[in-house]
């Protein structure tokens, strides 16, 4: 019977840890499959650890890999696919906001042959419009700049063979857009659609902030068109430039409505630095991110592994990736 290895990312979640635990658990022991439970605490300053070390001392499926400082989301995400041991792998969110409940769904869709079962979020309940709105044209536009496709309301909720995580584990960028590598993989993909509920307790870490550096990671990961783009405008603000040099040149030589103006050399003074800066900026982003490459830096570096034997180990040497 297959093994099947369920990766959750955890960051502050003491307050969902346990009823999080009681729902997997009970929906998949209503299947015929053994299985992993694969916490990574993403450096919880809170009970997390404390309260998973408790679960991995009494029920031998669950481990917990705990990272030496907050790594973000798509890196804990990472790590716990690296460790996974699965013939499958799910990843979840542990805030129940990816129902437990749809876990023999997806592995019934494996069991079809399919290689990839993707979950598309169709709503959440108890969302603000702002956040729906934004997360509607980050998927429109990401789809209309980059050549490949991520399923509008696609989440981290998805099956993966082990074919595909091997081959995904290949995958070593530091800015990580997850979404965007498993729509590039290929192999057999399927979606299924769900409404996400409320979060059982707490609140999101998932910040404004956060949410522009994951779209841009995923813009500037997948796409060459913003620096296409400054390209156009330097050329589009190049022609502007030259007509109005040519409209200067014709007034001076035959018209008597010269004037001395200092209003057409402001305008164009701050339309080309604004141009430029635009430019620079758009390719500073994309040099800061070779920057961070070329450095091979690990992704992260794990401070302890808690296991189903009741000891926490020291990480192995093949935990800093």
């Amino acid at each position: 019977m297959a093994f099947i290895s369920i990766v959750v990312p955890v960051f502050n979640e003491q307050d969902n840890i346990r009823v999080f635990y009681q729902e997997v658990v009970r929906h998949m022991e209503q299947t015929d499959y053994s299985f992993e439970l694969l916490f990574v605490d993403d450096g919880s300053s809170d009970k997390t650890a404390l309260l998973l070390d408790k679960l991995a001392r009494v029920d031998d499926r669950v481990r917990a890999i705990l990272l030496a400082r907050n790594f973000g989301h798509q890196v804990a995400l990472t790590c716990g696919l690296d460790h996974a041991k699965g013939d499958a792998v799910i990843t979840m969110d542990g805030d129940m906001q990816h129902p437990p409940d749809m876990l023999p769904l997806l592995l019934s869709r494996w069991q079809e042959g399919y290689e990839v079962v993707q979950t598309i979020r169709k709503d959440t309940e108890g969302v603000s419009q702002f956040k729906r709105f934004t997360s509607a044209m980050f998927y429109r536009i990401m789809n209309g700049m980059s050549n490949i496709r991520v399923a509008e309301g696609g989440s981290d909720f998805r099956l993966l063979d082990r074919k595909a995580v091997e081959t995904l584990k290949n995958f070593k960028e530091k800015a990580r857009f997850i979404r965007g590598i498993v729509g590039n993989l290929g192999y057999r993909q399927t979606e299924i659609e769900f409404v996400a509920p409320q979060r059982f307790a707490g609140t999101s870490k998932f910040s404004l902030k956060k949410m522009l550096n994951f779209g841009l990671d995923g813009i500037t990961a997948y796409s060459r068109l913003p620096l296409r783009m400054a390209f156009y405008l330097g050329l589009l603000s190049g022609l502007l430039s030259f007509l109005v040099t040519l409209d200067v040149v014709y007034t001076k030589l035959f018209t008597a409505e010269a004037v001395p103006g200092w209003a057409t050399i402001a305008a164009s003074v701050l339309l080309l630095g604004g141009l430029q800066l635009v430019g620079l900026g758009i390719i500073g982003e994309y040099v800061g991110r070779v920057f961070e490459e070329v450095k091979q830096r690990p992704l992260y570096w794990v401070s302890k592994e808690l296991t189903g034997a009741n000891e926490a180990r020291q990480p192995r040497k093949d935990v800093v990736a």
